[in-house]
């Protein structure tokens, strides 16, 4: 295993070439141990084993205290095998192994017959003082298991509990933004949705987008409505808004579990994780524990004393410690690893989150793992991958736009239209919506993802992605950060100030006549340093380009103190005595402009083009 043995481990090997390290390279590691003492046990080097802990990443001291997923990867990596310690692991057992839902992955003939149940996973989204993390603590330190330290489980993103003998995972997220940008890299996590409404503040802007995320990704929707124990709480009042947006109550003829709790005083919390259960058996969630184990991960992070680590929520096999993985573009081998209460474990199985060691670099959040046959495996995976990132581009042209609608719905691509709408105020939002879903074209309609009021966000964009919708605004700005990511996911977002026209291009391209959208780009910049009189030609700019280039083809506009004084079209460029097609920065030239002559030094010219947008 060590791709760096040791001097010591050289002399041992080479006495006679017997091979007897098996009992010598064995060590016994403690949860604690500083790095002289790790170099006594070793028998090498402090110095060596400091430069070791450096090839992993990691600065340390002598006296510096290392944790046993630390010392346990330095040991392997210069040819020590560990000694396991006894501990307790679940089994992989028959009711209860597995996970993806059948609705995500489609099974072989032979899969079917290893297919067991695994256990839910959630997600708890609502708005954000409406109690969600009074929720998640109130709901994980019911079920804080007796042997761990402190009563207290580690933060890893994602914790499981035990219900009457049945295990729900939970994701910790920070809501409904983190829960669609997973979604948005094609992970899909969450089998159930739990949506927290405060009993005394009703449905509420961020409300309305976790119901639309949730129904985005398609999972089942069950209302935690929090605070009953207020003197001010109306349940009836929550639920006569969600029956507004669809979600009815069972108690009301609809199919929406509602359940009144109290994070509080924990009342019906109980209730709330039986209902969780009930969902999940209806949902008849099963995985395949007997296959090489693939996934999501959850979250990563730099440790300073344990290098990379990832939180991996396992979707399909078991994941075992000695595991080759790869991650997007970085790869691995699984060194260590251990559950949310922080105890090591040797095997995962479906739906279990576990805290890895041993990747070679922090992936991101929602990206998928697999394991492969072995690291040399996983290492070529990787860096295929990272040069066909380039090709991301042409991966992405492939996103709805409604200058292709027509033509992709022609060929059977899409049937439906799907927007986001944002809005200046909510009265702007019924007459747009009344008003496109009333557009049909065949079999083409618009489907309303999310609609709501404020700028054009991020969140947004992602929303987007993981949706394939066009976002379409009126009356309101797009944020820088959000313009950036539309155009890095190639997601189209178009604004209107005037509804008619809004309504008038959706209908335009959901019939094939909308015409080309085009963008303004920037050639140049030039400012003008003296004016000359030219026969025939009238006056002419003698400029310096300051900066792009000066364009014979271009528009161009003249800003005197930046005032706009002028827009039309370049007439002449000319350097010297002949004419140009470009001039560029730090040159001089001179610039006629078509029906203008108004020049003054000082006055700035700005060359642009119109090209089609993307």
């Amino acid at each position: 295993m060590a791709s760096r043995p040791s001097t010591r481990s050289s002399t041992e090997r080479g006495a006679g070439g017997e091979q007897k390290q098996a009992k010598p390279k064995q060590i016994a590691l403690p949860d604690q141990i500083t790095v002289r003492e790790l170099a006594d046990r070793m028998k090498v080097s402090p110095i060596d084993l400091i430069k070791e802990l450096m090839n992993a990443g990691i600065m340390a001291n002598i006296n510096q205290m290392l944790d046993r997923d630390t010392a346990t990867i330095v040991a392997e990596d210069m040819g020590y095998e560990i000694e396991e310690p006894e501990i307790q692991e679940p089994e992989p057992e028959e009711e209860q192994a597995p996970l993806q839902p059948v609705r995500r992955r489609q099974y072989s003939e032979e899969e079917l017959k290893h297919l067991r149940p695994r256990p839910p996973v959630v997600t708890i989204l609502g708005h954000v003082d409406h109690g969600k993390t009074s929720l998640l603590d109130v709901i994980r330190e019911t079920n804080v298991q007796a042997g761990e330290v402190g009563g207290i489980t580690q933060h890893i993103g994602a914790y499981q509990i035990e219900v009457n003998g049945h295990t729900i995972t939970f994701l910790d997220t920070p809501g409904h933004e983190a829960f669609t940008a997973m979604r948005a890299r094609g992970a899909q996590v969450t089998d159930i949705a739990v949506l927290v409404v405060a009993a005394d503040d009703g449905v509420q802007p961020q409300t309305r987008e976790a119901i639309d995320h949730a129904r985005a990704a398609q999972v089942p929707i069950i209302v935690a409505i929090n605070k009953i124990d207020l003197p001010t709480a109306n349940p009836d009042r929550v639920k006569q808004q969600l029956s507004d947006l669809g979600l009815v109550a069972e108690d009301w003829g609809g199919d929406t579990i509602m359940v009144p709790v109290s994070a509080k005083t924990r009342q019906n919390i109980d209730t709330l994780l039986e209902m969780i259960l009930l969902v999940a058996e209806l949902a008849e969630l099963k995985a395949n524990p007997q296959r090489p184990a693939e996934g999501v991960v959850i979250e990563g992070k730099l440790d300073r004393a344990r290098g990379a680590t990832a939180t991996l929520l396992v979707q399909e096999g078991t994941l075992q410690v000695g595991d080759a993985v790869v991650i997007g573009e970085t790869y691995g081998k699984i060194r260590a690893m251990s559950d949310h209460t922080g105890k090591h474990i040797r095997r995962a199985t479906p739906s279990t989150p576990v805290v890895v060691l041993g990747l070679r670099d922090v992936p991101q959040a929602g990206e998928k793992f697999e394991v492969v046959g072995d690291e040399r495996k996983a290492r070529e995976i990787a860096a295929q991958r990272a040069l066909q990132r380039s090709q991301s581009a042409a991966l992405r042209a492939a996103t709805l736009n409604l200058e292709d609608l027509y033509a992709r719905a022609q060929a059977g691509a899409v049937e439906t239209l799907n927007l986001i709408l944002k809005a200046d105020v909510q009265g702007s939002i019924e007459p747009i919506k009344n008003s496109l879903e009333k557009l049909e074209v065949g079999d083409l309609h618009v489907k309303f993802i999310h609609e709501g009021v404020g700028n054009i966000s991020e969140s947004d964009v992602n929303l987007a992605v993981a949706s394939n919708a066009v976002i379409i605004g009126f009356n309101v700005q797009v944020e820088p950060s959000a313009e950036k990511m539309a155009e890095a996911e190639g997601v189209q977002i178009r604004t209107y100030d005037i509804i008619y026209r809004l309504i008038e291009d959706v209908q335009l391209a959901m019939t094939g006549m909308l015409a080309p959208e085009y963008h303004e780009v920037i050639q140049g910049r030039a400012v003008v340093r003296e004016v000359f009189k030219v026969s025939r030609l009238g006056a002419v700019a003698g400029v310096q380009v300051i900066e792009g280039r000066a364009l014979r083809n271009a528009k161009v506009r003249v800003k005197r103190r930046e005032q706009l004084i002028f827009d039309g079209q370049v007439a002449s460029l000319r350097r010297f005595t002949e004419d140009v097609r470009e001039v560029a920065t730090g040159y001089e030239c001179g610039v006629g402009i078509a029906n203008f002559s108004d020049f003054q030094e000082g006055d700035i010219l700005e060359f642009y083009s119109e090209e089609l947008k993307q």
